[in-house]
């Protein structure tokens, strides 16, 4: 791309961002101490992905997903997932209308612009199921007839590490589907004690307003295309995750010298699928949306490395002894390849 070109686009990414900066800061002002989720859940909006939200109870993970929608005016919908879900509870079903002698369909609670799958681990197989299909082809399947999602579409699903008593563990298929595994943290003392004053009153504080429309959402998807990305970023990003793959580590020595990951040796038994390459470049792209810039840097690539990858990485049981999570298997990678 031309300096020119990137100039001109510069400009585009200004005018066309100020909604995502709206809705940022609407966010904001309702949530605070929740930086990172409210950045991720746009990143998963205008990319057209989904999100995994892990945390223990209270941190603020139902207002986001609900104070998100409010900013766009759009329609929101919780599901608290339970062993005894169906999947006619989540995407509907047919129904016997004896007045008119004929079956009705009724859509279920799923049909909503943002979705809030709440303690989705507890679900099982079959309610897995039809959630896929909904993440994955924008659409539901009722007694045979299609129906096509709203867009945007977005699913906020979240998993309590605590307890998994009675849960069902996510396949890894369906783990692929999520573009971020979000790591929720308690808030800092000040950030807790700004919570503590505007929510520790009777009467719940007024809901956010609505400061963009769905459609400033469609086009950001349709600017996030045209955002720059260097060749040699596209290539870091791939030597990322191809370094999560064992099998295939030894392709990096041609391009990273002193790349040393023998540390990693028998720690992953499966690395991260393509599905992970195209997750990092496109959420790259809306992380510099996003910043109001037309380029992406290969800090917004390490950045979001940890949320695109840790869900993706099925560690050995020799990492499990040696007390290894993913994460830790990631920034090891990124510690030791070299950043264009």
């Amino acid at each position: 791309m031309e300096p020119k070109d990137i100039q001109q686009l510069q400009e585009e990414v200004k005018r066309e961002s100020t909604p995502l900066q709206l809705i940022r800061t609407e966010m904001g002002r309702i949530i605070s101490g929740q930086e990172k989720l409210i950045d991720r859940l746009l990143l998963a909006l205008i990319s057209d992905g989904h999100v995994l939200l892990e945390g223990v109870p209270g941190l603020a993970k139902t207002l986001a997903v609900k104070t998100l929608a409010q900013t766009l005016d759009g329609s929101f919908s919780r599901v608290q997932f339970t062993p005894d879900l169906l999947p006619a509870d989540l995407i509907g079903t047919r129904i016997y209308n004896a007045a008119s002698s004929s079956f009705e369909t009724k859509i279920g609670p799923i049909c909503a612009n943002v979705i809030l799958a709440d303690e989705i681990n507890r679900a099982p197989a079959k309610v897995q199921s039809a959630l896929l299909e909904a993440m994955q082809e924008k659409q539901l399947t009722i007694g045979g007839e299609r129906f096509p999602l709203p867009q945007p579409f977005l699913v906020m699903a979240t998993q309590n590490p605590i307890e998994q008593e009675g849960t069902y563990p996510l396949p890894e298929a369906q783990l692929d589907r999520f573009m971020f595994k979000v790591k929720v943290d308690y808030p800092e003392r000040e950030q807790e004690r700004s919570v503590m004053e505007r929510m520790a009153h009777p009467a719940p504080p007024q809901g956010a307003f609505a400061v963009a429309k769905l459609d400033d959402i469609l086009a950001a998807r349709a600017l996030v295309d045209k955002i720059y990305i260097d060749e040699k970023i596209i290539e870091y990003i791939l030597d990322l995750v191809i370094a999560t793959r064992p099998e295939r580590r030894h392709e990096l020595s041609s391009r990273q010298s002193n790349c040393d990951l023998s540390r990693l040796d028998g720690l992953i038994s499966f690395g991260a699928s393509p599905r992970a390459s195209i997750a990092l470049t496109l959420a790259a792209k809306g992380q510099a949306l996003l910043n109001g810039r037309a380029y992406v840097l290969p800090q917004d690539v390490k950045d979001l490395a940890a949320d695109v990858l840790r869900h993706r990485l099925v560690l050995s049981y020799e990492a499990e002894a040696e007390d290894v999570d993913a994460d830790s298997v990631i920034s090891t990678i990124l510690a030791e390849l070299r950043t264009p």
